[in-house]
């Protein structure tokens, strides 16, 4: 089968019990209908729940069902970096996330443009069943960093994609701790094309990504593809001192030719916290590039898989991948 794999289907999964049954049975329907040979890799990022039981089930019963157990919770984009190390289709990969939300059955669309020649397909998030302020922040960071990224980064698109074998590879070749995987795909280059469609609310259960994890995935997205946070700094600063001359230059005016130079605090502690808070700002954003500095020259494991169960074979302590 290993041979003959031209499709694998990516799921990463953290603590998804109430998700996983209805999730098994839209990807049978799925790949029951498709005229390629199939597989999919189901990514357990060191769920608490049953998550890792409900899986193993479901790999051992169907040998086109594969599980890769993560040693613990690694975060979302590094679980789906394992699961796209462990493809072996030789046309393609589709990314999907368990809570069901980007809908399976889209695939077949996504075929039909990787048909046409594309290397990547991408969905485009026309509508999103979220709350106010969500929908809100989604679309100010997604046209943010379209404007600030060295890169062209489609608005509204996530991790939601057909990828050609081609492009996996040179994703798999990259070695960054700090993932950010769209923008990576963006990177890449070669042909790309985007397809449209409503993301609904999840079928069950409650998002894995906190606020905290958001922030951090839009951090990652803006220090990995944009050199704006320092050229802001660089503005803000000579900004700021553009603004002290003037100052300094009405102080002066206001001694020579009116004799009166302002008296008290208020303009001191003003001037101070100004500069204050620049000076933060400059040392936070520098702290974010020196961080990930670090973290890359650590040259740590992205991620260290357990145990992976791949066609009715039980194998231990044998995976851990960089």
């Amino acid at each position: 089968m290993s041979n003959h794999v031209e499709l694998s289907i990516v799921v990463p999964l953290y603590n998804e019990e109430r998700n996983i049954a209805r999730l098994h049975n839209r990807l049978l329907s799925i790949i029951d209908n498709l005229d390629i040979s199939s597989e999919i890799i189901l990514v357990d990022d060191g769920s608490t729940d049953s998550t890792s039981d409900m899986i193993s089930s479901i790999s051992f019963a169907d040998s086109r069902f594969n599980s890769i157990f993560l040693s613990k919770n690694h975060g979302h984009q590094l679980a789906l970096t394992a699961g796209l190390r462990y493809v072996r289709a030789s046309k393609a990969v589709f990314i999907l996330d368990g809570d069901l939300q980007d809908p399976p059955e889209m695939i077949t669309h996504f075929l039909d443009k990787l048909d046409e020649g594309y290397d990547v397909v991408y969905g485009i998030r026309k509508n999103r069943q979220e709350t106010f302020i969500k929908r809100q922040l989604y679309w100010f960071y997604y046209r943010l960093i379209k404007k600030i990224a060295n890169i062209e980064l489609p608005a509204d698109s996530g991790d939601f994609a057909l990828i050609n074998r081609k492009v996996l590879d040179y994703l798999n070749s990259m070695p960054e701790q700090n993932r950010y995987l769209r923008g990576m795909r963006a990177w890449v280059g070669f042909k790309q094309t985007g397809i449209e469609y409503d993301r609904s609310a999840r079928y069950d259960g409650d998002s894995k990504y906190s606020w905290k994890k958001l922030f951090e995935l839009a951090y990652s997205g803006i220090f990995n593809f944009s050199d704006f946070p320092v050229k802001f700094i660089t503005r803000l600063g000579v900004i700021s001192i553009v603004v002290s001359l003037f100052y300094l230059a009405s102080v002066f005016i206001k001694k020579i030719w009116f004799d009166a130079v302002p008296v008290g605090f208020t303009a001191l502690i003003a001037a101070i916290v100004m500069f204050g808070g620049v000076q933060l700002i400059s040392l936070g954003v520098i702290g974010e590039y020196v961080l990930r500095i670090y973290k890359q020259v650590q040259q740590r494991p992205l991620f260290i898989v357990d145990k992976v169960i791949r066609e009715k074979e039980l194998m231990n302590g044998q995976d851990i991948q960089s």
